[in-house]
């Protein structure tokens, strides 16, 4: 195998330029609103395993009944059901989301933490959520990776990798710190739009001649 990298600014320069022409992830939308750490967890809580418009949604519904720690902790489960419906997993999420913001309260003072080693503690709390707020709600160096970020980066031949914390490592290894926040948006916009798991759009893709297209066997 090729121990040649692709050209990462290069590919990062390409897709700062069109990403915004695609669906900018709803948890980024939703921080160039507001930097609030605890808006930016809690949104990212629910959009897991769901679309954004149905996010976005569910979160301007949740966040008129609440919009700090102790305000959250203060809603029944009911109430937070009913703003969030009809949210992926919806029952679930509602009372982790009573339990995360009750724990903030009373571990943290009401402050959500800022290191991903605490954030990772907090119940339904994995690694992406964590490295979102840390990026997003406080703007030091995170890299979130998801489902996205670890099929293209390893489809550009960045990395090669078999699970998204062992992307995530690589990345925090090899991509240069300024990159580390945007990197997420830019990878998940593309691959919503073009980059899908199979059959990848790579005639229309901005970055097609910068990818070695590792795995990928047909393409349109």
């Amino acid at each position: 195998m090729s121990t040649k990298k692709p050209d990462i600014e290069a590919i990062i320069r390409r897709l700062k330029s069109v990403y915004k022409q695609w669906n900018v992830p709803i948890v980024t939308l939703i921080s160039t609103r507001s930097r609030d750490p605890f808006r930016i967890l809690i949104a990212t809580i629910l959009s897991q395993r769901t679309k954004d418009d149905v996010t976005a949604q569910g979160s301007e519904r949740l966040f008129r009944l609440a919009t700090a720690p102790a305000a959250m902790a203060g809603l029944t489960p009911a109430q937070i059901r009913k703003a969030i419906y009809p949210v992926g997993f919806y029952r679930v999420k509602a009372g982790r989301i009573k339990v995360v913001a009750q724990e903030i309260v009373d571990r943290y003072g009401g402050v959500v933490p800022d290191t991903i080693e605490e954030l990772i503690t907090l119940p339904g709390v994995g690694r992406k959520t964590a490295n979102l707020v840390v990026g997003l709600g406080y703007g030091k160096p995170a890299i979130c990776v998801d489902t996205h970020v670890h099929r293209i980066s390893n489809r550009f031949g960045y990395v090669v990798t078999k699970t998204p914390f062992d992307t995530e490592m690589a990345l925090r290894r090899q991509l240069p710190r300024r990159h580390w926040i945007i990197y997420n948006d830019l990878l998940v916009a593309l691959g919503q739009a073009i980059c899908h798991p199979v059959s990848p759009r790579c005639s229309v893709c901005p970055v097609t001649a910068l990818c070695m297209k590792l795995g990928v066997t047909r393409s349109r």
